[in-house]
Parts: C-alpha cells; sequence; structure tokens
C-alpha cells in the first residue's frame, strides 16, 4: 500500500520538503507531495541436515523497509529505501552503524538501500544518486547486467543491491540510449566463509576471511535500445570491474587458509532481443566479458529463452550457455558461471487475486548439479502475505549447485505491508 501526505499537512517529513523546495524555489515546496510505503517481514528457515561447517538448522531473519518518494514538482522526484535487519545466524552485522556503500561481508543492520534524485524534461531523464541500473531483458540470470551486484549469502535466493550512479537516459519514438557513471565498485555479497553456503568444497579446511582489495576508478556504460514492430533489441558496452571476485587463497597450516577477495578490470559487450511470435515470445541475451588486465578469464555468457502466457500461467524454459576465449585457471566465485551450461525453467499460476504458485528449476547439462523450488504465496486482507518455500539441491561435489546439496531447505515468511 503507498499512502500519500499532501505538503500542506503538518508532518515530520514537512522540514525535508520545505528544505529541498527551498533549493528548487519556493512554489515547489508548496505544492511537494510526500508517498510512503514499506513492510516489515519476518521469516525461518529450516535445513534438515547440518553442513560440515555449519551445524545451524534453523535461522530467523527479520527485515523492515520503509520507502519514501517525494514528488517536488512536475520532473522532479526524489526516491529512497531504508533497510533494518536482524537475524539468529550473524549474516547480519552487530553494528548500528547505517551502510551505504555495501561493502560489508555480512548484510548491514542498517542501511541505505536507495537514495536518488531523479530530473526529467521531455525525452531526458537524469537520475543521481543511488539506484537500481537494471539491464537486460532474461530471466533467472542476465549476463548483461553489469551493474547490478547481488547478495549471494543464499545462493539461490538473491537480491539485487544498488549502485550509486549518475544515469542519462534520452529516449523517444521506440528509441532509448542509456548513459551510466558510477564512482566506485559496489561488490556482490559472496556467502559468509564460516556458513553452510560457502560449499562443501570447502569441507575440511579451516578458512578465515581475508578481507577485500577494492579497485579505484569509476565505471561507465552505454546501452542502445529499440523497439521496434516486429522485434525490441538493445546493445551495451561496459567498462569498469566485475562486481564477482577472483579469491586468493594462501595456506596458513596443514588444513588452514586464508582467503582475500579482488575485483578484475573487465570490459563487457552485450546485446538482447526479444520477439513476440504468435505462440510465444522468443528472448536472447549474450555478453562477453573480457579481462584488461589479463588477470582473469575471457569469456561470454549467453540465454536463449522462450515464455508464453496461458491463461492463469506463465511458462518460462530456456538455456544458459558459456564459452570461454581465454582461460587463466583463476579461482573466482561466479554463480552466474556456475549456473552456465544448464537448462532453466520457470512456471507461475494464479490461483486467484490472493493466492499464487511459482516454481523454478536450474539443471546442468551434465546432470552434476541441480536445484528446484517452489513458493506458495497467500494474501490475506490488505497487508498481510504469507510465503512457504521448499528448496531442493542436489548434485555431484565438484559441481556448483552440487556443492550445496546438504542445504535444501524449507521456509516461511509473513510480510505486514503498509
Amino acid at each position: 500500500m503507498t499512502q500519500t501526505i499532501p505538503g500542506g499537512r503538518r508532518r515530520p517529513w514537512a522540514a525535508i520538503v520545505a528544505v529541498v523546495g527551498a533549493g528548487l524555489g519556493a512554489p515547489a515546496a508548496a505544492h511537494a507531495q510526500l508517498a510512503y510505503r514499506g513492510f516489515v517481514e519476518a521469516g525461518v528457515i529450516g535445513y534438515p541436515q547440518t553442513a560440515p561447517n555449519d551445524s545451524t538448522q534453523g535461522v530467523a531473519d527479520v527485515l523492515a523497509r520503509f520507502e519514501p518518494s517525494i514528488n517536488i514538482r512536475p520532473g522532479v522526484s526524489v526516491a529512497a529505501s531504508f533497510d533494518a535487519r536482524m537475524d539468529t545466524h550473524d549474516e547480519v552485522a552487530r553494528s548500528w552503524g547505517v551502510d551505504y556503500w555495501d561493502r560489508t561481508v555480512q548484510r548491514p543492520a542498517l542501511a541505505v538501500r536507495r537514495l536518488a534524485l531523479t530530473l526529467t524534461r521531455g525525452p531526458v531523464t537524469l537520475e543521481l544518486g543511488k539506484q537500481f541500473v537494471r539491464w537486460g531483458q532474461v530471466d533467472i540470470i542476465s549476463p548483461t547486467d553489469r551493474f547490478t551486484p547481488r547478495d549471494y549469502l543464499l545462493p539461490v535466493t538473491t537480491e539485487a543491491l544498488g549502485t550509486t550512479a549518475a544515469r542519462l537516459t534520452v529516449a523517444g519514438n521506440g528509441h532509448a540510449l542509456e548513459l551510466v557513471a558510477a564512482p566506485r565498485l559496489v561488490p556482490s555479497r559472496m556467502p559468509l566463509l564460516s556458513h553452510r553456503w560457502i560449499g562443501l568444497q570447502a569441507e575440511g579446511i579451516a578458512v578465515t576471511d581475508g578481507g577485500a582489495v577494492y579497485p579505484g576508478g569509476p565505471q561507465y556504460g552505454l546501452r542502445y535500445n529499440r523497439v521496434a514492430s516486429k522485434a525490441e533489441y538493445s546493445v551495451s558496452f561496459f567498462q569498469g570491474y566485475n562486481h564477482l571476485p577472483l579469491l586468493s587463497v594462501s595456506p596458513t597450516g596443514p588444513a588452514a587458509a586464508t582467503v582475500t577477495r579482488h575485483y578484475p578490470a573487465v570490459r563487457a559487450y552485450g546485446a538482447d532481443v526479444v520477439v513476440p511470435l504468435p505462440a510465444f515470445a522468443l528472448k536472447a541475451e549474450a555478453d562477453w566479458i573480457e579481462s584488461r588486465d589479463h588477470d582473469t578469464d575471457d569469456y561470454g555468457l549467453y540465454v536463449v529463452q522462450v515464455e508464453r502466457q496461458q491463461g492463469e500461467w506463465l511458462l518460462i524454459g530456456g538455456y544458459v550457455g558459456e564459452f570461454v576465449t581465454a582461460d587463466r585457471g583463476v579461482l573466482t566465485y561466479a554463480p552466474d558461471r556456475g549456473l552456465a551450461r544448464s537448462v532453466v525453467a520457470r512456471a507461475s499460476y494464479t490461483i486467484d487475486t490472493n493466492r499464487s504458485l511459482t516454481f523454478e528449476s536450474v539443471t546442468r547439462r551434465n546432470g552434476d548439479g541441480w536445484y528446484a523450488k517452489g513458493d506458495y504465496t497467500h494474501a490475506v486482507g490488505g497487508h498481510w502475505r504469507v510465503t512457504l518455500r521448499l528448496t531442493v539441491i542436489q548434485g555431484a561435489l565438484h559441481d556448483y549447485l552440487g556443492q550445496y546439496r546438504r542445504n535444501s531447505f524449507a521456509s516461511t515468511q509473513a510480510r505486514f505491508s503498509y
């Protein structure tokens, strides 16, 4: 639910409107409107099996999110999102400082998820601040999403992280050109080295986190999108850093090692296309990533996907492929490549206005690893929603998915939205 407070009402946020409006002219403050929404969500995850490095089988967490926005005047708005978290398994930091840059190993207890000013005039839109820059067209894995780091603490249930950037978009007559400049890298958050989602490949080794070495310098990107009568397509270019790290492992004992994260400089060239056909929509997306310092692999990822709406069913199926043009034998944490050479599928069914079912699976082409998950969501009234989830993971130890075979889980979440 979204609630709107006119600028003329007396509310604590009126001071914010007045300050911003003063910088843009007094008439703007008088017409400014504040809207807000948010939710409080509590969840429990249960693991039937223990892991060699993690005996915890039950985890509870709470997330509160508040999302205000201010329409200062036509074409000028500010949108924000703030998170407060807590859990029982130390995946959330116990420090109460407010985090902005998302460079913490744990999830921050208090965080600015989004904070952006949007200026629009005619076909031109400029967005400044922490935001979500989403490129690509396909589901489950989007190869061209170079500006979208993710939280992989639970790798099969990820969440996008915001990037501080300036994004200029010029759009009109079916054409759109998007330019993005970000002052610094926001890395993806990989699983904690002391927890079960580090994987069974680390079994028997005492792993210590050696921290991260973050690169300096900005990131740039450009994307051109064309919506034509029979297809939609895009081409993109990115220069910056891979938000997924290289891992340097230093032995510190007979069965002990320290792991340090590095983020290689890369250049990426991408393209995607959507073709609506009578029976289904065909989607394809590809990205080739080149190492600028020759310290990591040069490789490409591509996805071919079909999508069909059949009554209350939305059916998606596709294949994720990979090709390597330069294999430099490095160790990386790369879940996008870990899910490559796989058949992906998703099906969602709307039972009624309050209930829905979603199924998703990824199966490696060689059969060495797979996961499947199903969600049942039930809305109660206008504010409450309950989600039940079952996730099953199987495979061989050497496979990216197979290493998580002791991590099948069931979970439940209850959300109150306002």
